[in-house]
């Protein structure tokens, strides 16, 4: 059922959500029509305050005299082949260009904190969060993607980290989440390398938790719960003590975000005009109704 019938807001453009009972599941979906499915001002600002509402349940729903709890939080996407572009280079090309930093910083500080609600659960205690990638995952689409405690992918899902392509880096928390995941050796690999890499190459690097085939995703998701059912409190604990032991804190990304921010300030106008060529390419895809989809960008996947 939508998340409204169980007291929750669903009254937005570019988010849709659900409360399923069954599994005790909170689906937050990436509903992106007619626009490039990026982390644009207007979503995160849905997002923000959809995050905020699921803090504020502290977990538990309270409808028409009866408990519901949100044990899951799952994120996933709407858009056909899509989970999400990463930020909006039209907006972060005009800010960097005519040196505007306050806007840039203002920007970037919001998209922070909607991956930093995610990566803290919200301040929810009980809650595990779940990422589904069924299609292109590309910059801050999989920093949100890698905020969620399990990471399951289809095949088709494509993931990397373009930035250094325009002379940039992803600022919203790549290195923290990729080294913590994996290695700082991986991390320097994708952010450097500016490679995209398949979801079989994600699962053996360790950065998708479970691989599974097109069309099986939504499927593989109620498969984990059903499967974690009896061993969620022990399993939960187990990501509340790896935080502990290797902590991801909020200064630390707010200063990587400062790092980003200066650096966005020197782009050239060799690395403008590469943006501009991203940004062309993108609009071709996925601004005009019907048209399909294949890579998002003209990159040569990883070997």
């Amino acid at each position: 059922m939508t998340a409204s019938t169980y007291g929750l807001t669903n009254s937005y453009k570019q988010v849709s959500t659900r409360y399923d009972e069954s599994h005790e599941a909170l689906w937050t979906i990436f509903d992106q029509k007619n626009v490039i499915p990026s982390f644009n001002v207007e979503i995160i600002s849905e997002l923000t305050r959809h995050h905020k509402e699921i803090e504020s349940t502290g977990g538990i729903l309270h409808v028409d005299g009866m408990i519901h709890n949100i044990k899951y939080s799952v994120l996933a996407s709407h858009t056909k082949d899509v989970f999400n572009l990463g930020g909006p280079l039209t907006l972060i090309r005009e800010f960097s260009l005519n040196k505007q930093r306050d806007a840039l910083k203002d920007y970037a500080v919001k998209a922070l904190d909607v991956l930093a609600q995610r990566t803290f659960r919200f301040n929810v205690p009980d809650l595990i969060t779940i990422s589904l990638l069924q299609g292109q995952t590309l910059g801050a689409g999989f920093e949100a993607a890698l905020s969620s405690d399990v990471v399951i992918a289809e095949r088709k899902t494509i993931i990397g980290f373009p930035e250094i392509m325009f002379n940039l880096f992803p600022g919203m928390g790549a290195y923290s989440l990729v080294a913590r995941k994996t290695s700082m050796k991986i991390a320097d690999e994708m952010i450097l390398g500016g490679k995209l890499y398949t979801a079989e190459d994600a699962h053996a690097m360790g950065l998708v938790d479970i691989l599974v085939e097109d069309g099986q995703g939504e499927k593989a998701v109620y498969d984990w719960i059903e499967k974690n059912r009896r061993t969620s409190i022990g399993y939960l604990a187990i990501q509340k003590a790896k935080n502990r032991v290797n902590p991801i804190t909020y200064d630390e990304l707010t200063d990587i975000v400062l790092i980003w921010l200066d650096a966005a300030m020197k782009l050239s106008e060799r690395d403008f005009k590469v943006m501009e060529r991203f940004v062309r390419s993108q609009e071709k895809r996925y601004v005009q109704v019907d048209k399909p989809i294949d890579n998002v960008i003209e990159m040569k996947r990883s070997a």
